[in-house]
């Protein structure tokens, strides 16, 4: 058999002040540091007493310079040049150094030019004695150098890995025992996720009764349902900024009526910490692929931030910072784009804003982001973010929901491109009857709406019952809310085909979801 995993000691020895000790790998990067500071402050060293020894001859020229006629007669005056040079001492309070470096003075230096230049000269110098000091008083400014130093040596002598690193013939990895076949992942609206084998979705002939599609809790429902293959990645982000990855076959498996597992239980997220959007990506080894897409992430507090898709395609087992969330402010939403797309954002006191995705440059993962929307006030703040790939498709509208049930569908095209960064237009006329804008989706008329009340009831309805309008107005009233409930949440659902009965057929527990009104003007 052979093993599948080999060990190597190696004893490493090395003189540590002149005395043998035996290393690890630490240790040695601390000698190494401890070294490194050594040769910095012993080369300032030497650099700040060169200094110091020029800029104490350059202020004797200075001296002689400023007093010039009166250096002059003296020096004829004298008969030796000791005499002379006890003369310039004595007089001028002059070192010996100064001294004799006046008597050494060429007849050229006397000119105005050349005395610029010694002041120059001067001036240079001790700005260079003020940073030598600074070095050997602080420790950061020491380190921040030597991280330099060895960019620049690897900068300079680093060349590529000659050597190829590939598995042998017999390695096999979980990825090549799992077949890439394609899956339904399902998330519920409560957090819950599973795949199922594709084969289990049977196709059925218009009219048939459909297949109950998942359990869920009676708080809960399917929120995103989508193809995928075992190969994909899934990228989550959490409202901290956070990122994690997830391959598609590390999601637990379930029948299409189970429930899942909690997308908080599968990655390694802090407790107070939670995920707040999900990403589908293809393969995330796919050069072209991810050099063509981007990640647009957006914040409660009107921050946008775009990143190359490219910079998450190293995935990491405790994930990795997506965007820096400024205090008081965290992640809202997150979206694959292509670099081409056009963005809207929402805020709570109905007004929205329409740009293209290039006015926003592509950003580093640890960058904050730009502004992309002005807040009315510190209680405004956004409620959504919609990307559109493709503003020519008309079956795209913008729906719209306050939180007082009211709502309507916009086309696109009413919402005009403004710059961004902006307060955006009305998109919908705020009042204490229809209370603030708590959603905003790109919808079609095959899809279906999941409102939640704060009091914990859910209602579904059709979205083709709800009509388009202009961007101005008021809105219908969507939902009945009763005794003063509002609105908690809205999400955009498949249509419930995979979940509807004959009539007159009632779920497992009974059919407890109260009827959806349709949309009539008020």
């Amino acid at each position: 058999y052979t093993a599948l995993q080999s060990s190597f000691s190696v004893n490493n020895i090395a003189l540590v002040s002149g005395r043998p000790e035996q290393l690890n790998l630490k240790d040695l990067i601390v000698h190494f540091v401890e070294h490194r500071h050594d040769v910095v402050v012993r080369r300032t060293q030497y650099e700040l007493r060169k200094a110091e020894e020029r800029a104490h001859i350059l202020e004797g020229l200075l001296v002689a310079l400023d007093h010039l006629d009166e250096i002059i007669a003296l020096i004829r005056g004298s008969q030796t040049p000791e005499e002379a040079r006890e003369g310039l001492m004595s007089n001028y309070d002059l070192s010996e150094i100064q001294a004799r470096a006046i008597l050494d003075l060429r007849l050229q230096k006397l000119t105005g030019l050349e005395r610029d230049k010694i002041k120059e000269e001067y001036n240079e110098l001790m700005e260079k004695i003020a940073y030598y000091k600074r070095i050997l008083n602080e420790e950061d400014l020491r380190m921040t150098i030597i991280k330099e130093e060895l960019l620049e040596i690897k900068e300079k002598y680093g060349d590529e890995r000659r050597t190829d690193i590939e598995y042998a013939g017999g390695d096999v990895s979980i990825e090549d025992m799992i077949p890439d076949e394609e899956v339904v992942i399902t998330i519920s609206y409560a957090g819950y996720i599973k795949r199922t084998p594709l084969t289990e979705y049977k196709k059925q002939n218009r009219g048939g009764v459909g297949h109950r599609g998942v359990q869920t809790r009676d708080e809960d429902f399917i929120e995103h349902i989508f193809v995928a293959t075992n190969h994909n990645y899934m990228l989550f982000f959490t409202e901290w900024g956070r990122c994690y990855w997830l391959r598609v076959f590390e999601i637990p498996e379930g029948t299409k009526s189970s429930k899942g597992r909690a997308i908080q239980n599968l990655i390694n997220i802090p407790l107070d910490d939670k995920v707040k959007a999900f990403i589908n990506t293809k393969d995330l080894k796919d050069e072209e692929y991810v050099n063509e897409h981007f990640i647009m992430m957006v914040t409660k507090k009107g921050v946008i931030k775009k990143t190359s898709l490219e910079s998450y395609s190293r995935p990491r087992v405790n994930g990795i910072n997506a965007i820096t969330v400024r205090e008081g402010d965290t992640l809202l939403e997150a979206k694959l784009t292509t670099g081409k797309d056009e963005i809207l954002m929402a805020k709570r006191s109905g007004k929205a804003i329409r740009f293209n995705e290039s006015t926003v440059r592509a950003m580093g993962r640890n960058a904050s982001g730009v502004r992309g929307v002005t807040l009315e006030n510190d209680k405004d703040e956004v409620i959504g973010m919609v990307t559109i790939p493709d503003p020519e498709d008309e079956s795209v509208s913008i729906l719209v929901i306050s939180e007082k049930g009211y709502g309507k569908r916009t086309q696109l095209e009413d919402y005009r491109i403004t710059n961004r960064g902006g307060k955006g237009v009305k998109t919908l006329s705020i009042t204490d009857k229809t209370g603030s804008l708590v959603a905003i989706k790109a919808v079609t008329d095959d899809d279906d709406l999941m409102v939640i009340n704060k009091s914990g009831v859910m209602i579904r309805t059709g979205m083709n019952g709800i009509r388009v309008m202009g961007r101005a107005t008021q809105g219908v009233r969507v939902i009945n809310l009763k005794n003063n409930d509002e609105i908690a949440s809205v999400a955009k659902v498949p249509a419930a085909e995979e979940e509807e009965l004959t009539e007159g057929e009632a779920g497992p527990e009974g059919d407890n979801t109260p009827d959806a009104p349709t949309a009539s003007e008020e």
